[in-house]
């Protein structure tokens, strides 16, 4: 039976993708972005997050820590498993909401998303994955309903700088979904510190007719405390004002 690691899942998500949805977090990511908000999603093993602040000093750590200062990252679980949890929120989707496979990146656990796909596509659910695009596998692709994928900054190196990888293979991926005609809500996270490139972006995304959408996402540092639960550092960009996002406006779009 095959099982997969899951970070999380959250019910009643109304931010990843249409309509009401159930985001279920896969575990591991093959880019490390330097302001991810899961950061806690980027390795592929269990980890724990300590919250100082949380503990209580009752010395019962070693049978589970109660006052949720303690927090093990990382499960387990079969496909049905999650389709158990999926079905719980089945009857607020109504005609647009479903599930998004998150993370991470689904992709790299390939062989259980296509098992959870499968058990949702059985009952009828909408399926929808946000995915970095340094995987593909068309077989899985054929099978959703959109994706939601991030195209990061235009410059290679800069990428790789900040992310751990170039972003050759995320455009040739782009285009490859393109092929297929599969719709795509596409993003950019804006970082005053790094973003270069949007216009270019933007225009590249243009010449492919299969993305519906192109949303600027402003930064925000909710991945820092959880950054800090896991002993890092936290990442140091800012957050855009008002002002460089009106900027910016012009380049996002929707068809």
């Amino acid at each position: 039976m095959i099982k997969g690691l899951i970070a999380d899942i959250q019910r009643a998500s109304i931010h990843d993708g249409d309509g009401v949805r159930t985001t279920v977090f896969f575990k591991g990511c093959p880019l490390s972005c330097k302001w991810c908000h899961n950061p806690e999603c980027i390795s592929f093993e269990k980890e724990i997050l300590y919250y100082p602040e949380k503990c209580i000093h009752c010395g019962m750590c070693d049978k589970g820590c109660f006052s949720g200062a303690r927090v093990v990252c990382g499960k387990s679980m079969t496909a049905d498993e999650v389709l158990s949890e999926i079905m719980l929120d089945v009857p607020y989707y109504g005609d647009t909401g479903g599930v998004t496979f998150s993370g991470g990146e689904p992709f790299a656990q390939g062989k259980f998303l296509n098992a959870c796909i499968d058990k949702c596509k059985e009952n009828g659910i909408n399926c929808a994955v946000e995915t970095s695009l340094m995987y593909f596998d068309e077989e899985i692709f054929k099978k959703l309903d959109f994706v939601m994928a991030d195209l990061k900054i235009w410059n290679s190196d800069l990428h790789k700088k900040y992310t751990g990888a170039g972003n050759e293979k995320i455009i040739e991926n782009f285009e490859n979904l393109n092929k297929l005609n599969i719709p795509i809500i596409a993003r950019t996270p804006v970082i005053p510190e790094i973003n270069q490139g949007i216009d270019k972006i933007s225009a590249f995304l243009k010449t492919l007719s299969n993305v519906r959408k192109y949303e600027l996402l402003p930064y925000h540092p909710l991945g820092n405390s959880k950054r800090k639960a896991l002993g890092q550092k936290a990442d140091g960009f800012s957050v855009p004002s008002k002002e460089y996002m009106k900027e910016l406006e012009k380049y996002a779009y929707v068809r």
